[in-house]
């Protein structure tokens, strides 16, 4: 079990991000062979991709920061002592932190929104709420993720002789 849990930390997004590409390039091989080999055009293959989309693109968000992916200057903590550096890290996971933190309620109303109005997409019939719920996903996701990178930033790092 433990090991199950090990493996989920370190990759959820990564599979949760192959299984939505393999699932958007499966629907939009589908639609190309409908619409150019059976002269059918699929009403709700582009919805769905769309959507599939818009989750990856949040989820993705997720991922670069379990990796430590980001646009950033690194030139500045090959400057600083190992203890300045690791201060500096922690100054900007608690700033991106705070940011996520800030951002949460919004996404939370966002995604309420839709169940209160229970608003369906139209060409799938699937509740907008599956949608919408992809900006507060994203936010509960790179919360416990800044918080991992800030636990293991504030542990101290074993000398290798």
């Amino acid at each position: 079990m433990k090991r199950i849990l090990h493996t989920l930390d370190e990759h959820l997004e990564e599979y949760l991000l192959m299984l939505l590409l393999a699932l958007m390039a499966v629907l939009m091989l589908v639609q190309v062979f409908c619409r150019y080999v059976l002269h059918v055009s699929l009403s709700w293959s582009e919805e769905l991709t769309r959507y599939l989309f818009i989750w990856s693109g949040f989820l993705s968000v997720s991922f670069c920061c379990a990796k430590g992916l980001s646009i950033k200057t690194d030139i500045l903590p090959h400057f600083l002592s190992e203890g300045k550096a690791r201060g500096l890290r922690l100054i900007g996971y608690t700033t991106v932190l705070v940011f996520f933190l800030y951002l949460l309620p919004f996404a939370a109303s966002y995604m309420i929104s839709a169940v209160t109005s229970g608003q369906v997409s139209p060409a799938c019939g699937i509740p907008m709420v599956f949608i919408q719920a992809a900006p507060f996903v994203c936010c509960l996701l790179m919360i416990l993720r800044l918080l991992e990178r800030i636990v293991r930033a504030l542990r101290p790092r074993k000398e290798v002789r």
